[in-house]
């Protein structure tokens, strides 16, 4: 019996400002597929996430089929939540507040930016346990977020979304601001993810984070997705100095890709 893929876009257009910010953008991604979407500052990569988190609205056509999750097109925003765990960086810019890690991760439960008066059970204190663990990060859990690295203020925000067993983990540029050190760590982390059986869809401007259990790449200009493919056909000095409007040069090491100046 064919399956419904997890997430399936066809056509879609968003106009902001009198701008196409997306621009007949199809994408169809299944259950288990690990993708990266790579292309440079403006490229529409935040209008994509956008789309999916419904903030933003693709034009009414009647070729587009404006958002399918699993086959259907009609969902409660608060049902995304276990399909989709979302981190970006305007969430952690929301998460600056005195509020420590272990509740950074139960608030997920109730979709809100720390905890007021939920009703907090044992199920879910054991789940949150669970997960700290999994992302190694215990010994942080009574920190405040506001006192920890950048990276290890990340981690507990996937915790957070990881607390409804999503399909997916959408991350919108993760390793920003992280120095060698926590990208490192933080990279790890998100092999380990993958490898649970967590689809990562990974949104990003750097392409060395590009982990090795990724292996499809979209490389988006313009708010177009120009190629679609497999890593090893897509990252490529052509295609990727295209993309960046710069003679670059491909390298791999270790399943991970690095680009040179030319």
């Amino acid at each position: 019996m064919k399956t419904s893929p997890l997430l399936e876009f066809k056509n879609i257009t968003v106009i902001k400002g009198g701008k196409r910010v997306l621009d007949s953008i199809s994408i169809s991604v299944n259950k288990g597929e690990n993708i990266a979407i790579l292309g440079p500052n403006g490229a529409g990569k935040s209008s994509f996430i956008k789309v999916i988190t419904r903030e933003y609205y693709p034009l009414p056509d009647e070729d587009s089929s404006c958002f399918k999750m699993l086959g259907h097109d009609i969902w409660n925003i608060f049902d995304l939540r276990n399909l989709l765990g979302i981190v970006s960086n305007d969430l952690q810019y929301t998460f600056t507040r005195d509020i420590t890690g272990f509740d950074v991760v139960l608030s997920g439960f109730f979709s809100a930016v720390g905890l007021f008066n939920e009703k907090i059970t044992q199920k879910m204190v054991n789940k949150a346990k669970k997960i700290i663990d999994f992302l190694e990060i215990s010994h942080l859990k009574n920190r405040l977020l506001d006192e920890m690295s950048s990276g290890e203020a990340r981690r507990f925000l996937i915790g957070r979304a990881l607390v409804h067993d999503p399909k997916a983990l959408i991350l919108d540029e993760p390793a920003n601001s992280l120095d060698m050190h926590a990208f490192y760590k933080f990279s790890n982390i998100l092999r380990k993810i993958a490898k649970s059986g967590v689809s990562i869809i990974l949104v990003t401007q750097n392409l060395h984070d590009v982990i090795p259990e990724i292996d499809r790449i979209i490389l988006m200009k313009e708010g177009r997705f120009i190629e679609d493919g497999h890593k090893k056909d897509i990252l490529n000095d052509k295609n990727i100095s295209n993309l960046y409007e710069i003679p670059i040069e491909i390298i791999s090491k270790n399943g991970y890709y690095y680009a040179l100046r030319a």
